[in-house]
């Protein structure tokens, strides 16, 4: 039997790959875009199977209406796929209020609206699945990346909670943690902060840090989410991507050592 989900920002990377790639072996996509134009390809090729939906995701009483919209069109949704986001680069300082509220706005609270909004519904079903597409820079951080890093570390400290509450009424939730992909994350959809000189010399050595091979192919994601989405029992955190791994394990390490370096002031502290 077909499954109804739901994904926001499907007009392009991961949400257009993973959208067709569930449209085409069958499943129902509601797909969600802040131009529907952007979706008439989905559309063109499969037809009734995508319900094209405009959203603003940081519009919460939006996110609410496309929730109903999605759940009177089919009766139920089964996975929701929170992937609508984008990257602000730029040191911390230079990051204007706009910005910071900006990135918030999309990455969490937009995220943070959609789930409470779909939670009654699967909560009635007794089933669903809600995947969060956050980013291993949710569990580690890069310099000039500074809000989204802590926009990422919200999804995830949101998400662990979520999986312990939902736990009981039949609802999994998963964290797909990407590292670097060649999507336009980093090119057309990302926001510059305005520059201060001081910080050439750190995002000099950032940019050269990246070498060709730092950044996945979109396409080769699309078996391992279909996996995540098949699974009986799907992980809370999955990582894409082979740069990821290694370095979660590297910083894991340090933190480690150094909760251990400092374990004995710790206790002495509790009094």
């Amino acid at each position: 039997m077909s499954r109804i989900i739901l994904i926001t920002g499907a007009s392009r990377g991961f949400g257009k790959l993973w959208a067709k790639a569930l449209l085409k072996r069958g499943d129902k996509v509601a797909a969600t875009a802040r131009n529907t134009e952007d979706l008439k390809d989905l559309v063109s090729e499969f037809g009734d199977s995508v319900y094209p939906l405009q959203l603003n995701v940081d519009d919460r009483e939006a996110c609410f209406g496309v929730v109903k919209k999605v759940n009177a069109q089919f009766g139920r949704i089964d996975v929701l796929v929170n992937n609508a986001g984008f990257g602000l680069f730029g040191a911390i300082e230079e990051t204007s209020e706009q910005q910071a509220r900006a990135q918030m706005e999309t990455n969490f609270f937009g995220l943070l609206w959609l789930t409470q909004a779909v939670i009654p519904v699967m909560r009635a079903q007794k089933s669903g699945h809600i995947i969060q597409v956050s980013s291993f820079l949710g569990l580690v951080t890069l310099p000039v990346l500074g809000l989204y890093n802590a926009s990422k570390y919200a999804v995830n400290g949101l998400s662990e909670t979520l999986a312990t509450e939902v736990k009981s009424f039949g609802i999994h939730v998963s964290l797909i943690e990407p590292n670097g992909f060649a999507t336009d994350w980093s090119g057309a959809s990302a926001i510059q902060t305005e520059a201060n000189e001081v910080y050439n010399p750190l995002k000099k050595a950032f940019k050269e840090g990246a070498t060709p091979d730092s950044w996945g192919k979109p396409e080769a994601t699309v078996p391992a989410f279909l996996k995540l989405i098949d699974s009986e029992n799907p992980p809370l955190h999955f990582l894409l991507g082979k740069m990821a791994y290694p370095a979660l394990k590297q910083v894991y390490n340090q933190r480690l050592a150094e909760f251990e370096q400092w374990k004995d002031v710790a206790t002495e502290a509790h009094g």
